[in-house]
């Protein structure tokens, strides 16, 4: 080799000569393209409606004007994202509560789960409830039940002896009743008979989602969600209304009944979300379109929740900004985190909202706009925590939920199967074929994880590996380091040519044979 010298490509030089990359942890909604030009002090309306008056000859005085109507258009919109956000007439008041958990446990029939029991059922209540600030559990009661979709949940006998245990406990304040949703009906006969408020699991979640949202669109998306609770709770008050004053009343001479006036407040509210939720799910729409211009690879990361996520993504990152909570649904905002796979190769990791068992369709429905995001990546990886009593059930959850988002195949097919923390167990082998242990709190097995990444993301993203032999007193050396990620140079001074190996897209790769039609290259 003589006098050449070999320069191996740094992440940093990726990032420095190559595309831009994104903050460490980019917000994936619509309000990081309004941040970012704040951030660089343009003003992009403006500079594109100058820019237009320039090309299409029309007088400032125009320009103006149109400014001044998206301006107002715009305050208008705020104006009434601000409404739609304001105060729910279903947030839980404030403060300290102490809560009875009742599991109705089925014992046998088709609502019998194989993959779970009543007390890991109910432990995952536990979790729910401990994630609430100044909540506590009293008491943990199992019932057996046959039926739960009746009236009471339980029989006579059991519902008298559950009563008994409920009216016995010290400055209780509520019973959460461990079922997928109660009706307002059942609702309020057991408030009536226990004499304190009743939740289900959609009230609990519901209030963890409030807790937590701290975007516009997460919090557009919890109000979508309490719609059908809002419905339900207006059948209620109309039934009550009707018994007490002998029928339904018109209103003002408008001609419309009362439970008519609401439904279609209701309706009126859900189609300003849900169009307001369509304005962010375009502006989103555009920032996709950005990204895939720069060409980074685009990679979910998804689980049910609390199975370590985060963690894991601050361990591929390295992004000391990242702080995990070991808590259910900490993460309900779509966020984007730089990172560097073995190659130098620059990707997107993608953290998402986690799952959970026994959600309401119309929830997860709330949220299919940020679970979109999902389906314009180039890989999904799936964490499991493999120390939890009920990961194969998990597994199912997710499994089932990214089947109902009409996912690409190759997508579904291509799935990484990560087993997480598995330095709480020792010596632990995966039993299921191609999933991959690893611990992110303690980084055993990232460097496999990588490159298994590395390997689908290149057949996903149609990347190629390739060794160029450049002239360096030629542009393409720079050129390779603006639109590729350079691996290793190696410098031939004694003919002024570089062996140059780099990770290149298939349209970077083709605009470089036009410019540099006599280049000599080799795959690697």
């Amino acid at each position: 080799m003589g006098g050449r010298r070999r320069f191996r490509g740094r992440p940093e030089d990726a990032a420095g000569d190559g595309p831009s990359l994104p903050c460490p942890a980019e917000p994936m909604g619509p309000g990081a393209s309004r941040a970012a030009a704040a951030r660089s002090g343009l003003a992009p309306r403006r500079a594109r409606a100058a820019g237009e008056a320039a090309r299409g000859g029309r007088a400032p005085a125009a320009v103006g004007e149109e400014e001044e109507e998206e301006e107002e258009e715009e305050e208008e919109d705020e104006a009434e994202l601000e409404e739609l956000l304001g105060p729910s007439p279903l947030a839980l008041e404030p403060g300290a509560q102490r809560v009875a958990i009742v599991h109705p446990a089925v014992k046998w029939g088709p609502r019998k789960s194989p993959l779970t029991t009543a007390e890991l059922q109910i432990a995952e209540a536990v979790a729910l409830v401990d994630t609430l600030q100044n909540w506590t559990v009293l008491d943990k009661i199992i019932i057996p039940t046959k039926n739960p979709d009746k009236k009471f949940v339980f029989g006579k006998g059991n519902f008298q002896v559950l009563t008994e245990k409920i009216k016995k406990l010290p400055h209780l304040t509520a019973v959460f009743l461990n079922v997928e949703r109660v009706s307002s009906l059942t609702k309020k006969e057991l408030e009536g008979a226990w004499g304190v408020k009743v939740f289900d699991r959609y009230t609990i979640v519901l209030h963890i989602f409030r807790c937590n949202a701290r975007t516009k669109e997460a919090k557009l998306q919890i109000a979508l969600a309490e719609i059908p609770l809002l419905r339900s709770n207006l059948k209620n008050e109309v039934s009550q209304r009707d018994q007490q004053r002998g029928g339904s009343r018109y209103i003002m001479g408008s001609g419309e009944t009362f439970l008519e006036t609401q439904n279609r407040i209701l309706k009126e509210r859900e189609l300003k979300i849900r169009n307001a939720l369509e304005k962010l799910r375009r502006k989103r729409s555009l920032l996709r379109t950005q990204r895939r211009k720069r060409e980074f690879p685009m990679i979910s990361i998804m689980g049910y929740t609390n199975c370590g996520k985060t963690t894991l993504i601050k361990a591929l990152t390295g992004e000391a900004g990242l702080q995990p909570r070991d808590q259910l649904f900490a993460t309900l905002d779509v966020t984007a985190h730089a990172g560097y796979l073995p190659s130098h190769m620059a990707v997107i990791y993608v953290d998402t909202i986690g799952f959970l068992t026994d959600l309401p369709h119309s929830l997860v429905e709330s949220f299919s706009a940020t679970l979109e995001e999902v389906a314009y990546t180039d890989l999904i990886v799936h964490v499991r925590d493999i120390t939890h009593p009920e990961t194969i059930l998990q597994k199912a959850t997710v499994l089932s939920v990214l089947k109902n988002l009409n996912l690409p195949s190759h997508l579904l097919d291509s799935i990484v199967e990560v087993h997480n923390k598995v330095d709480l167990i020792e010596r632990y082998k995966p039993t299921e074929e191609n999933a991959l242990a690893v611990s992110a709190l303690h980084g055993h097995g990232l460097e496999e994880l990588k490159q298994e990444i590395e390997k689908k993301i290149l057949t996903a993203t149609g990347k190629k590996i390739l060794t160029i032999d450049v002239n360096l007193e030629g542009p393409q050396l720079s050129w390779l380091h603006k639109e590729a990620t350079v691996q290793e140079v190696e410098v031939m001074p004694e003919d002024g040519t570089a062996r140059v190996k780099v990770i290149i897209s298939s349209s970077a790769f083709g605009r470089y044979k036009n410019l540099f039609p006599n280049s000599k290259i080799f795959m690697s």
